[in-house]
């Protein structure tokens, strides 16, 4: 259905009048978090229970690196097929997707199985990930983008560091393996459930491009996915640097969901102490967020991102120089600020440019990229592990990478969305 300029006043954008709507997104996207965030602490350190020699960091890195090859390319998919289908059709095949998830994990004989779990994980999350913050964004005005992104990745890393959390303890008293059968299944129940009262945002979109060709009849028209993928990945400056960007953050967070449970699991820690630790990066990363996305629609998107790389870097160096729980929980909580300052403002700053009708696929190609940040951290990490048979060159190369990325968006980025006055 095309919206006419008589349909297109029915479907206002901003937060307050669909407040509704947009309630029902954050629901979606914090149990979104939360299945991604059952594996981050107890898959890791019960990889001997599958037959991984806990010295084998590039094998046990290989569940990440299937995810994040999978994840981004259906990220590209998932922001093409979106702005073909519509927004809801996509989103109810990601949860489809997820229910192997947990039964895999439950029945899993070896590594290999988890593996496979992390495929149809990587399916999961970019499907449903993808098409709420794209949601959100359609609903919300232009001057409350960084707000809405920032909304969503906060409820959804919440969420990562409350399952991380809560399903190390219930490891410890039920058992790894039905503690996230259990946890899973529930989870994507409710959220099935709860897509029930969803409304497709493809309808706000489509008013928007109408208000859009109404005040630029010159406008050029859509290109092609391909089209779009070769200019937001190659031939655009901004484009360019900000894919790059994201591509970092990820490779820091595969740092911490493969290797920092062993590198404090080798300093001695158990599986509580190192929930809480990945717990509280991933929740001062997401609470943080409500502010800093709302931040960046105020003072601008540059500022906020630079300093986010500055201090997940000095995180990352401080992780490796220090060696006690409370220390580690002083720079998990400085990543975590880094991150929340950084995460959302680049996705922000990549619809500040990106046409409404062209929104999911350009969205869509720097989820992809950013995403297979996780299959290229998993493969550089692991093998830098493995080579060294230690964790602490991998952190130290994770931080230079780290400072090196927000320097080149200082230097190849300008302000996409200048301060108001």
């Amino acid at each position: 259905m095309n919206v006419t300029a008589d349909h297109a006043s029915a479907y206002i954008r901003g937060i307050g009048c669909n407040r509704g709507q947009f309630l029902l997104q954050t629901v979606q996207v914090f149990f979104v978090g939360l299945v991604i965030g059952m594996e981050r602490n107890v898959l890791p350190t019960m990889a001997a229970h599958f037959g991984v020699d806990s010295h084998a960091f590039f094998f046990l890195a290989s569940f990440v690196i299937s995810f994040g090859l999978v994840k981004g390319a259906l990220n590209l998919v998932a922001g093409g097929l979106a702005d073909r289908i519509g927004r809801k059709r996509v989103l109810l095949l990601g949860w489809i997707a997820g229910i192997p998830i947990p039964i895999l994990i439950f029945f899993a004989p070896n590594w290999w199985w988890i593996i496979g779990a992390n495929i149809f994980l990587g399916f999961n999350q970019a499907f449903t990930w993808t098409m709420t913050v794209t949601s959100q964004i359609d609903l919300s005005a232009n001057h409350q983008r960084g707000l809405a992104v920032g909304i969503n990745e906060a409820m959804g890393y919440i969420a990562v560091g409350t399952a991380g959390l809560a399903t190390g303890y219930l490891a410890v008293l039920y058992g790894p393996r039905w503690s996230l059968l259990v946890f899973g299944l529930v989870v994507i129940a409710l959220a099935l459930v709860l897509l029930l009262w969803i409304k497709d945002t493809i309808y706000w979109v489509r008013a928007e491009h109408t208000q859009q060709e109404a005040d630029n009849p010159a406008a050029a028209p859509a290109q092609s996915m391909s089209s779009t993928f070769l200019q937001v990945s190659f031939q655009d400056r901004t484009y360019r640097a900000l894919c790059q960007g994201g591509v970092t953050n990820k490779i820091a967070d595969t740092l911490v969901w493969v290797l920092f449970p062993l590198f404090f699991k080798f300093h001695g820690l158990g599986v509580i102490y190192i929930g809480w630790i990945t717990g509280v990066y991933a929740m001062v990363w997401g609470l943080c967020q409500f502010w800093t996305g709302h931040l960046a629609d105020r003072i601008g998107r540059k500022p906020p991102v630079l300093l986010g790389f500055a201090l997940l870097s000095a995180g990352l160096a401080g992780t490796a120089l220090v060696n006690h729980f409370a220390a580690w929980m002083v720079t998990a909580a400085l990543m975590g600020l880094g991150m929340a300052l950084l995460y959302p403002n680049l996705i922000a700053a990549m619809s500040d440019i990106a046409p409404a009708m062209q929104r999911g696929r350009i969205l869509g190609t720097y989820r992809y990229w950013r995403d297979t940040g996780y299959a290229i951290g998993g493969v550089i990490l692991g093998l830098v592990a493995q080579w060294s048979d230690k964790i602490l060159p991998a952190i130290w190369l994770t931080a230079g990478i780290v400072a090196l990325s927000g320097l080149w968006i200082a230097f190849a980025v300008q302000e996409t969305h200048p301060r108001r006055i």
